[in-house]
């Protein structure tokens, strides 16, 4: 650093442009690229969904109880992998619209059971065809013979996120 306090412009350019190949390239690596297609996937459907006003966690809790009816908010979070906290603020913002009703667990009274509404239900059944044809539209890139296998390895890259997730909760690496 010069006497200023701030790089020099060899030091910055030594810092971007080192001498050995990069470990890493991010445009390589599984995990960014999985979010990087999550990501844009997530922002195409907002073209089925937006028209009504609601986010992707108001969606997700939406076609989470279009599909599975009367369910807990932490079923709804185990269900979608979504945290608590916006299971939580989905759902009140899907209540506030009157698209979700909330009934007391008398078994448990922190607890409530969640249902969409008429609306809420309405909403779905419009909602359902368009995202189905959305999904369509997406999967027409991977031949049709190559399907079964993208389904399998995406669910076995799933199956073994959840258990490295699980390794790392019990210190395991």
């Amino acid at each position: 650093m010069s006497k200023s306090g701030s790089y020099r412009d060899s030091e910055v350019l030594d810092a971007v442009a080192p001498d050995q190949p990069a470990l890493l390239k991010l445009e390589d690596f599984l995990p960014h690229r999985l979010n990087v297609l999550s990501s844009l996937v997530s922002q195409a459907l907002t073209r089925v969904y937006g028209r009504y006003g609601i986010s992707i966690p108001e969606w997700r809790v939406l076609v989470t109880l279009g599909e599975n009816g009367v369910m807990t908010g932490k079923a709804i979070g185990a269900h979608t992998h979504m945290h608590k906290t916006k299971v939580s603020r989905a759902v009140a913002q899907l209540e506030e619209r009157k698209f979700v009703t909330r009934r007391s667990n008398r078994a448990d009274l922190r607890e409530f059971f969640l249902a969409l509404t008429p609306a809420g239900r309405s909403i779905y059944e419009e909602l359902a065809p368009s995202a189905l044809q959305f999904m369509d539209r997406l999967f027409e890139v991977v031949p049709a013979a190559d399907r079964p296998a993208f389904d399998r390895a995406m669910k076995e890259l799933t199956r073994r996120s959840a258990e490295l997730v699980g390794q790392d909760r019990s210190g395991k690496t």
